[in-house]
Parts: structure tokens; C-alpha cells; sequence
């Protein structure tokens, strides 16, 4: 009898906890669901034309990262293409969780869109530029044109390649180093400047939309005898084309500050706030910065820098804030009817 009153004790417990299972509110139901869900997220990160091979490396560095701190399995999904033109795709609806573009005033863009908390760039250290980089010059074997610094490409005999400043991050760099050096070599005359430009678009035969697509017309369609690119894109070709390509490094160029953020609105919508942000940040670590420098980046980390000081020659450089920042130099400069309009007559 006892053994028969405690079988019947065990069923009743066991149909009470069913019940209780089996009764559990949507709500829990949904948690459930939902934390399992959780177990793989996805991030997109758009960016701008010659970070592929670095993000590729340092994604997967995050997502080891990512799965040891929290156990979260994190795939990081990539879009690539001039800044400008990447900044213009999130704000008409590309749905990035963060973007990591070649200037502030691209993200600044995706700001006035209600996309991004003001004060982003404040959010991360150096203004949210985990990395800088310059620009140069790629000639081939030998440099049959002889070409030194800024002067010698705006002679009429040389083809220059470099993207479209209205479409790309490194061709308003660009525009804007070989504007400062035209200023330094003629007293500071803004017309010494502009007749300087001119030349340098006047030997100009196609602009692309952005650096890496320039690097192709360069380098694998063989057109032109420079070719006026980021500092890592440079080293990029060299890797991929060996001794074809010299790098030429001007006696001035400009400090190049690619920006970073969390597009917020997307983010929180994605439920990807705390990752997005992490992901920005890790950056900045060790690892990061190194993985940075890797790819012929300039790390912000003095002592990464130090590590890898030998791969970066020093030479002048320009900011941003020698033209009033990028607000005034883009109205200046790059806006509809600007300088750049008024000089480029395309060919």
C-alpha cells in the first residue's frame, strides 16, 4: 500500500510540473525562443573600398573573441564601395549595424539622416579614428616618367589615376594633399592652388567611383603611369603584383582619418547594440591595432606604432583642420558647383 500511495505522489508531481510546462505563458515562451535565437548574431558593417582585406582578418578575430567572452556566436557581413557612396546606401535604407568609413563628414551624412546619436564621435578615442593613413603614389617598374612628388605628375605627358572626389573617401584626400602642396610651393595663392588642380584633373582619363576600383584600372587594366591611392592600398598592389609596382612617397601629403560609429537606429532595431559597440572597440585593443598596422594601416596605439615603425615613412602632413575642417572643405571644394566642378571638364 505504501509503495503504491508513493508511486501515485511521483505521477501527481510529474503531471504537475507538465502542466505547469506545458501551460507557460506566450510571453515565456517567447523568451525562450528568443534566447535561443540569441546564440548566433548577425552584423553588418559597411564600409569603404580597400578595408576588405583588413576587416576580413579582424572579423574573424572579433568573432573568437566574441564566442569566448560571451559564448554568442557573432557572423560580421561586409559591404564595400566608395565612402561617399556607401554613406549615401545607409541613409536610403542598407541596413548597417555599424560603418567604418574614410572620413567624418560621410558619417556625419548618415547623423543628419536621424540614423546616429550626435556626438558619435566623441563616443571612442582620437574622435572615433582607430586608425589613420596618407596617400602616395604607385608607379610602375622602374618609373619611366621619373616622378617624385606632386609636381612631376601635372607635367602633360603623365596620366594620373585616382577615383571620383564626389563618390570616393581617398580621392578628397587626395585632391586636398595636392591642394595643400600647391599652397606650400606658391606663397599660399588659392589661384596657384586651382590652376595646380586643374592640371593634376586635366591628366586625369577616367574617374572610378573609389580607390579600388582604381587600383584595377591601374594595375590590372594597365592604364596610367600613377596611381594616387592610400598608403595601404599601395602596399596591397606590391603584395598582389610583386616587383611590377614601386611605391613613391611625396614630400607632403595629408593625415587621413577614417571614421567610425554605430548606426544606432539600426542597431537597436537589430538588437545589436551591445555588439556593434564592442565590435568598434576592439579596435582599439592590442590585437586590433596590430591587425591594423598588418594591413599598412597607421594604428593610433603609440606603442603599436613604435612596433611597426619601420613601415611608415615619416614625412609632412596636412589635416583636415588646415582647411577648416571637413564641413568648409566640402562646401568649398566638393559640394554641387564647388571647385571641383568648376575645374573638372571630364574627357
Amino acid at each position: 500500500m505504501k509503495v503504491f500511495k508513493s508511486m501515485k505522489v511521483v505521477v501527481i508531481l510529474l503531471s504537475t510540473i507538465a502542466l505547469i510546462f506545458g501551460s507557460a505563458s506566450p510571453a515565456v515562451n517567447n523568451k525562450v525562443e528568443a534566447a535561443a535565437k540569441k546564440k548566433k548574431i548577425t552584423l553588418l558593417n559597411v564600409s569603404y573600398d580597400p578595408t576588405r582585406e583588413l576587416y576580413e582578418e579582424f572579423n574573424k578575430s572579433f568573432a573568437t573573441y566574441w564566442k569566448k567572452k560571451t559564448g554568442q556566436v557573432v557572423e560580421i557581413k561586409q559591404s564595400h564601395g566608395g565612402s561617399g557612396k556607401q554613406a549615401r546606401s545607409v541613409v536610403d535604407g542598407l541596413k548597417a549595424d555599424v560603418v567604418t568609413l574614410a572620413l567624418s563628414l560621410d558619417i556625419g551624412e548618415i547623423q543628419n539622416k536621424g540614423l546616429i546619436d550626435a556626438g558619435w564621435e566623441n563616443k571612442l578615442p582620437y574622435h572615433s579614428s582607430p586608425y589613420t593613413s596618407t596617400i602616395v603614389f604607385v608607379v610602375r617598374k622602374g618609373n619611366p616618367k621619373g616622378i617624385k612628388d606632386w609636381d612631376d605628375i601635372v607635367k602633360s605627358d603623365v596620366q594620373i589615376i585616382t577615383p571620383n572626389p564626389k563618390t570616393g573617401g581617398a580621392p578628397r584626400w587626395t585632391y586636398l594633399a595636392a591642394w595643400a602642396y600647391a599652397l606650400k610651393h606658391n606663397k599660399n595663392s588659392e589661384d596657384a592652388a586651382r590652376e595646380f588642380v586643374t592640371k593634376l584633373y586635366k591628366n586625369v582619363p577616367v574617374l572610378d567611383t573609389g580607390a579600388r576600383g582604381s587600383t584595377t584600372t591601374f594595375a590590372q587594366r594597365g592604364i596610367g603611369d600613377v596611381l594616387l591611392t592610400w598608403e595601404n592600398e599601395a602596399h596591397l598592389i606590391q603584395k598582389e603584383f610583386g616587383k611590377d609596382y614601386e611605391i613613391i612617397t611625396p614630400s607632403l601629403s595629408i593625415l587621413a582619418e577614417p571614421s567610425v560609429a554605430v548606426v544606432t537606429k539600426n542597431a537597436k532595431k537589430n538588437e545589436t547594440t551591445e555588439v556593434a559597440n564592442e565590435y568598434l572597440k576592439y579596435l582599439y585593443t592590442k590585437e586590433g591595432q596590430r591587425l591594423v598596422a598588418k594591413h599598412y594601416y597607421r594604428p593610433n596605439d603609440p606603442a603599436v606604432l613604435k612596433e611597426f615603425a619601420k613601415q611608415f615613412p615619416k614625412l609632412e602632413l596636412v589635416t583636415i583642420r588646415d582647411f577648416g575642417g571637413w564641413a568648409a572643405a566640402q562646401k568649398k571644394h566638393f559640394a554641387d558647383n564647388g571647385i571641383f566642378d568648376q575645374i573638372y571638364q571630364p574627357q
